[in-house]
């Protein structure tokens, strides 16, 4: 237990530019508190004093604002950060080096005992202030929930989860996307990044369409000059675009 314990107090100084000492991290920091008294409490359920464990997970709870249920599976160098509002529920796994922010849960969405009812994080997690993740799925390694997203789908290896309901970024798709807006001369991201806002909707599909557009051009393109023709005049007189236009519509 003590040899986590080191190993918690190494990954706060490592992740947390505020820590100015490992004596400061062990002493001021609620997240270091609760994982420790969580490992008692764990112990304790899985002996089959229930009634103890609870006891010691609600003295936990007390003293740090951190909620972890005793039966709750937490790996090693997990880092919980501020950590006030934290809820994490009995069927909880959470891997190793995981982060976890202040306000998050991890709650089930089952009322039926002995099944699955909470999630289950992979190594590296990244979890945002204020994120809920509900459910028994499995959110893959290394994967990011942003802040205040409310997850309750699995969420794949090293992606990373938005919103409300979350939705998974493509990384491809969104670099392609903005490669194109700076081309057009404006940035849709500029506009606005709430999903939910019908220009920013339409801007990112017609975004979206002009990016297949121009891959398939391009094949055109190079099946063109593969037969010996020269198309470079043609693109020149087609590809006319207003970007000021453009930019003082969505102003």
């Amino acid at each position: 237990m003590f040899r986590r314990l080191r190993e918690d107090l190494a990954s706060v100084r490592e992740r947390d530019p505020a820590a100015r000492s490992t004596w400061e991290v062990l002493t001021c920091y609620p997240g270091i508190h609760a994982l420790f008294l969580h490992r008692l409490a764990h112990a304790a359920w899985g002996r089959r004093f229930y009634w103890i464990g609870r006891f010691v997970s609600h003295i936990g709870r007390f003293l740090t604002g951190i909620e972890i249920h005793p039966g709750a599976t937490i790996g090693r160098r997990v880092f919980i950060d501020h950590g006030m509002g934290v809820v994490i529920g009995e069927t909880a796994e959470i891997g190793d080096d995981c982060t976890i922010y202040q306000g998050v849960t991890l709650g089930g969405t089952s009322l039926y005992r002995g099944t699955k009812r909470h999630p289950t994080l992979g190594a590296g997690v990244v979890i945002g202030a204020g994120a809920k993740v509900l459910g028994g799925f499995t959110v893959g390694d290394g994967a990011r929930v942003g802040s205040n997203a409310v997850v309750v789908k699995p969420v794949p290896a090293g992606a990373t989860a938005v919103g409300n309901p979350a939705r998974i970024i493509d990384n491809e798709r969104d670099q392609a996307r903005e490669q194109k807006a700076e081309q057009m001369g404006f940035s849709a991201y500029g506009v606005t990044k709430q999903m939910d806002d019908p220009m920013a909707k339409a801007l990112h599909a017609l975004l979206d369409h002009a990016v297949e557009t121009d891959r398939r051009i391009q094949g055109l393109i190079e099946r063109f000059e593969k037969a010996g023709f020269k198309v470079d005049e043609a693109i020149e007189k087609c590809d006319a675009f207003d970007a000021q236009k453009l930019s003082k519509m969505v102003d």
